[in-house]
């Protein structure tokens, strides 16, 4: 029996999926080999979030376990959804109501629910969904349920005198499009971290406004929570424009909880998806989040730890990469805006992401190759195959040796060591 259309392209192996495959294959069936894991997405273990998430989990098991483990409501567990409104209203000044919020199994689940929803074939034609600020999220090439579906305009870049660059969008290249269902960012944007300026977010919410199509913003590393870096421009509530925000950066990524709110003509839709797949999200999950939120645990903690932590975490990890890479190499570190990677691009002809890969996997370390994250063909010697991504939330001795590593083995393929390169600072 072989597979319909769409199952074919669900149920294809997605770059980064492979690769976690591969890691975690290597890691089960390799007896005697300490691997330095760099390439995982799981944020850092920081005590005092972890307690409050223990404390919130022994609350809801106490207070509330009968109703959270039985069927809920597929918008969301009332007291989620309304310690929601209640908390952007006081936090943002946002006049909302339960119809302008719905809650799923992680906002990943609610950008695939948005793809199948907004995206694809309709009375006019294939709508696809448009990535405007490639590189962007791996996972959001595989929400797309055709073939085709993903429309990325693939930013330019500006480097600094040091050993910093930053991309910079190509918003012509999305505003030519006549295809598009939605639009869909992440900002602070994994991997790179780079945020919206306040300017770029608003010529995105009038293109939308124009192409009449919502905009989802995924602000699963931004504001309110986690906040792991500097962004620039806020969350905004407007007809065109759905904010998606997760729980899994702030302490708690293995219990699935994220959350939309948006117009009610987009949220709609999406409670209904919800109801006709997966039902919910976690009952426990959700009441755990409602006490968070209510209580202003959860803001405590990322003013306290989670901001403070990535900041020394970012300082530290710059300062390993001074140290530890060649200086005839041309590498850069994309500038410091949000999230908790880092976003390497080894500016010459003879570098690989794949083969670093491959290498530094015999030195027994993960990173992440930044091909996943580019859309369109991949050619090689350009820059969709020069970018790699290392995590900052590993233990700090695995980050130290694990960039030490990384370093040798980029100074070790390197064929030639001349010519003039950038001054050694960030």
């Amino acid at each position: 029996m072989g597979l319909s259309k769409v199952g074919t392209q669900m149920s294809r192996m997605t770059g980064l999926r492979s690769l976690m495959e591969d890691v975690a294959s290597a890691m089960a069936t390799t007896t005697g080999t300490r691997w330095l894991n760099l390439s995982i997405g799981n944020p850092a273990a920081i005590p005092e979030v972890t307690t409050m998430w223990r404390e919130a989990a022994g609350w809801a098991v106490a207070d509330s376990f009968s109703d959270a483990v039985a069927y809920g409501a597929s918008r969301g567990a009332p007291a989620l959804v309304n310690a929601i409104a209640d908390y952007f209203r006081r936090h943002l000044g946002w006049n909302i109501g339960p119809e302008n919020i719905v809650v799923g199994p992680g906002s990943q689940m609610l950008c695939f629910a948005a793809a199948a929803l907004f995206a694809g074939e309709d009375g006019s034609g294939a709508r696809r969904i448009g990535l405007p600020a490639i590189p962007d999220y791996t996972g959001y090439q595989g929400i797309c349920m055709v073939p085709g579906g993903i429309a990325g305009a693939e930013s330019g870049w500006r480097v600094g005198a040091d050993r910093s660059f930053h991309y910079e969008l190509d918003l012509d290249a999305t505003a030519r499009r006549t295809d598009l269902g939605m639009l869909l960012v992440s900002s602070p944007c994994n991997p790179t971290g780079r945020s919206l300026r306040t300017d770029e977010q608003d010529a995105l919410i009038a293109i939308a406004e124009r192409m009449d199509i919502p905009l989802f913003l995924d602000h699963a590393y931004g504001r309110p929570f986690p906040q792991i870096g500097p962004t620039f421009a806020p969350p905004v509530l407007h007809p065109h424009v759905v904010n998606c925000f997760s729980l899994s950066k702030a302490g708690m990524p293995g219990e699935r909880v994220g959350f939309a709110i948006g117009p009610e003509r987009y949220i709609t839709p999406m409670v209904s998806f919800l109801s006709n797949s997966v039902l919910h999200a976690s009952g426990l999950a959700q009441a755990m989040a409602a006490r968070a939120l209510s209580s202003g645990a959860l803001d405590e903690v990322v003013a306290s730890a989670i901001k403070p932590f990535y900041a020394e975490r970012r300082t530290l990890t710059e300062k390993l990469l001074l140290d530890a890479m060649p200086a005839d190499v041309n590498w850069r570190l994309h500038a410091n805006e949000g999230g908790m990677f880092g976003w390497l691009w080894v500016d010459e002809d003879w570098f690989s992401d794949v083969d670093l890969y491959a290498d530094l996997k015999k030195r027994g370390v993960f990173i992440a190759p930044g091909r996943s994250f580019f859309s369109g063909p991949l050619e090689s010697g350009t820059h969709s195959t020069q970018c790699f991504r290392i995590t900052l939330t590993v233990d700090e001795k695995d980050l130290r040796e694990g960039i030490g590593r990384i370093g040798e083995v980029i100074g070790a393929a390197s064929p030639h060591r001349v010519g003039s390169r950038p001054p050694l600072s960030l």
